[in-house]
C-alpha cells in the first residue's frame, strides 16, 4: 500500500508505524480465527461454587491480605459516551409522531418521576420551556421533554458519559454511578486506609469528570474514615485501528484523511498494564447499586477476592519450589493437579513430557497474572459466558467468549453456547505481580487473534472496524482464569435509560 507524506505523518502522530497499520488491514482480508471449544464452563465444570464456610474463609483470607499492607486499586472504565442508552429516546425525537407511542416510550414517561435525574430535568424544562415536565406532558410537548434530556441546552444527556448521569436517589441528593464507585472502593478495596480509585476516562469529558470527582470524593471520605487517591487515564491514541472500505482499502474521511476508530475496551489493558497495584478490580461503570443493596455486592467482591489471593499463595509457593531445583515425584503430581485442577488449565499429553520439559510447562502455566471473575447464572441477557476452550498451545483453558467469536455454522458449538448456564462476568478482580514481586508486563499476555471485525458507517457510508481482543476475553486470554458463581444480586447493568425503572435501581 503507498501512503502519503500526510498519511506517513498521520500515522506516526498516533504513535503506531506502517508496519502496524499493514498488519491491521491484513486482518481485514483473512479475518480472524474462531475459537475452539470443549464446553461451555459450569458448577464443577470450571466454575467454583463456594459453600458457606468457605465464604467466611475467603473473606478472612481477604481481610488479612490486605492487613499486610498490599497495594488494592479499583479499576473503573468509564470511557463510552452514554448515546447508546438514550438510542429509544433519541427515536422518538426524530419520529413522525408526537405521542409516546412505543412500549418503551410509555414506560418513560408513565414513570418519568421516577428517575433520580427528574428534578434537574424539571428544572431544564422550566428554564428552557417556561414549565414543568407535568405540564409540558399535559400539553403533549413530549418531544420537549425528551429534548432537554438529551440536548446540551438541556442536561445533555445524550453526550455525557455513563458515569456522570444520575442513577440513584437518596435524601442528600441524587448520585452517579462514578459516585457508587467511590463508596465501594471505601468498603471492600480499602487497605491502609486507603482507597485508591482509577477511572478511563474520554479526553472531551476528562475536566468535567475530574470536577465532579473533586466536588463529592471529600464527604464520602469523612464518612468512611478513610483516604481516597482518585487517578484518571485516557485510552491511548496508539491503540486505535484503522478503519477499512468493504473491499479492505484503508477507508478516508471526506478531507482525504485516514480514519482511525478507537480500538474497543481491549486497548484498555494498556492502561491496566500502568496501574502500580498487587491487585486490581475491574467492574464496568454502570454496574452499580445503591447503598441499601450494597452489602451483597461488597461481601462477594471479598470472597472473589480472598479465592483469588488463597489461589495465587499456592502458585507463588509452587513456584518457589521449583525455582530450588528440590523437589520429588510426589510434590510434581501436586502441582500438576493444581494446574488441572485448581487453574483448569489441561494439557492432554502431559504424561509424555520429559521431566525438564513438564517442569518448564509448569513454571510458564503457574508464572502468569491470574484473575478470578464473578459469573452469575444465565438468564437471558445478551453477551458471552464462560467456556473451556483451545489455546494457541494446544492446551484447554478458562475464556469468556463473545458471540463474535463463535463460528455459527457448527451446531455443536451454537447449542454449546445457548444452552450455557452461565453468563459473562460481573466482577473481576487480578493479580498482577509474579512470584518475585515484579509486574507483569500484560500485553505479553494478549492472544492477538482473538479481535473481531464489526460493520459501521461514517458519512452514509459502509465501513469495517477492527476491535481489538476484548479487555476480558482475548486480552487476557493467557492469564490463569478462575470462574465463581456469585448471585444475580451483584449484577445490575443500565443498558437503557429505561433499565433505571428496575426495582434494584429505585
Amino acid at each position: 500500500m503507498e501512503y502519503s507524506q500526510e498519511d506517513l505523518k498521520q500515522i506516526s502522530q498516533k504513535g503506531i508505524n506502517e508496519a502496524q497499520v499493514e498488519k491491521q488491514l491484513e486482518l481485514f482480508k483473512k479475518g480472524f480465527p474462531f475459537l475452539k471449544l470443549e464446553a461451555a464452563a459450569s458448577i464443577q465444570h470450571g466454575i467454583m461454587a463456594p459453600s458457606d464456610a468457605d465464604r467466611k474463609k475467603y473473606i478472612e483470607a481477604w481481610e488479612s491480605y490486605k492487613k499486610a499492607g498490599h497495594r488494592v486499586v479499583k479499576f473503573v472504565p468509564a470511557s463510552g459516551a452514554a448515546s447508546r442508552m438514550f438510542k429509544d429516546m433519541f427515536a422518538f425525537v426524530d419520529a413522525d409522531y408526537d405521542i409516546p407511542t412505543t412500549d418503551f416510550e410509555k414506560k418513560f414517561f408513565d414513570n418519568i418521576s421516577h428517575f433520580a435525574f427528574y428534578n434537574e430535568l424539571d428544572a431544564a424544562c422550566r428554564k428552557n420551556n417556561g414549565k414543568g415536565i407535568s405540564q409540558l406532558i399535559a400539553d403533549g410537548q413530549y418531544k420537549a421533554v425528551v429534548e432537554n434530556m438529551l440536548k446540551p441546552e438541556g442536561l445533555n444527556y445524550g453526550q455525557l458519559p455513563k458515569g456522570m448521569l444520575l442513577f440513584h436517589n437518596y435524601p442528600e441528593g441524587a448520585r452517579t454511578p462514578m459516585e457508587e464507585h467511590l463508596v465501594e472502593g471505601a468498603l471492600y478495596a480499602a487497605s491502609n486506609n486507603e482507597a485508591h480509585v482509577h477511572f478511563t476516562v474520554s479526553h472531551e469529558h476528562m475536566d468535567y469528570f475530574k470536577q465532579r470527582v473533586a466536588m463529592k470524593a471529600d464527604s464520602f471520605a469523612k464518612k468512611y474514615g478513610i483516604r481516597y487517591d482518585i487517578s484518571f487515564s485516557e485510552q491511548k491514541p496508539s491503540t486505535d485501528t484503522i478503519a477499512a472500505n468493504p473491499d479492505g482499502t484503508p477507508f478516508r474521511n471526506q478531507d482525504g484523511s485516514l480514519l482511525f476508530r478507537p480500538g474497543g475496551h481491549g486497548a484498555l489493558i494498556e492502561n491496566l498494564n500502568e496501574i502500580s497495584a498487587d491487585v486490581i478490580f475491574v467492574k464496568n461503570i454502570d454496574n452499580v447499586v445503591p447503598d441499601r443493596l450494597k452489602d451483597e455486592t461488597v461481601e462477594w467482591k471479598q470472597i472473589i477476592a480472598g479465592v483469588l489471593v488463597t489461589l495465587q499463595k499456592r502458585a507463588f509457593d509452587y513456584l518457589q519450589l521449583l525455582e530450588t531445583g528440590c523437589y520429588n515425584h510426589q510434590q510434581i503430581e501436586e502441582i500438576i493437579r493444581f494446574v488441572q485442577q485448581d487453574l483448569c488449565c489441561r494439557k492432554n499429553n502431559i504424561k509424555e513430557l520429559e521431566d525438564a520439559e513438564l517442569v518448564m510447562y509448569l513454571k510458564k502455566k503457574l508464572n502468569r497474572p491470574m484473575r478470578v471473575c464473578g459469573v452469575v447464572k444465565n438468564v437471558g441477557e445478551p453477551g458471552g459466558g464462560p467456556f473451556l476452550t483451545y489455546n494457541q498451545d494446544g492446551t484447554v483453558s478458562l475464556q469468556i467468549l463473545e458471540s463474535s467469536q463463535i463460528d455459527k455454522s457448527n451446531t455443536d458449538y451454537m447449542e454449546m453456547f445457548t444452552k450455557g448456564t452461565h453468563f459473562n462476568p460481573v466482577d473481576l478482580v487480578c493479580a498482577v505481580k509474579d512470584y518475585q514481586d515484579k509486574p507483569f508486563n500484560l500485553p505479553d499476555f494478549v492472544d492477538p487473534t482473538t479481535g473481531f471485525i464489526s460493520q459501521k458507517s461514517k458519512d452514509g457510508k459502509p465501513l469495517q472496524a477492527l476491535e481489538l481482543p476484548g479487555l476480558w476475553n482475548g486480552a487476557m486470554s493467557n492469564w490463569n482464569t478462575i470462574f465463581v458463581e456469585v448471585p444475580l444480586g451483584t449484577f445490575n447493568p443500565v443498558k437503557t435509560v429505561n433499565d433505571l425503572l428496575r426495582s434494584q435501581h429505585q
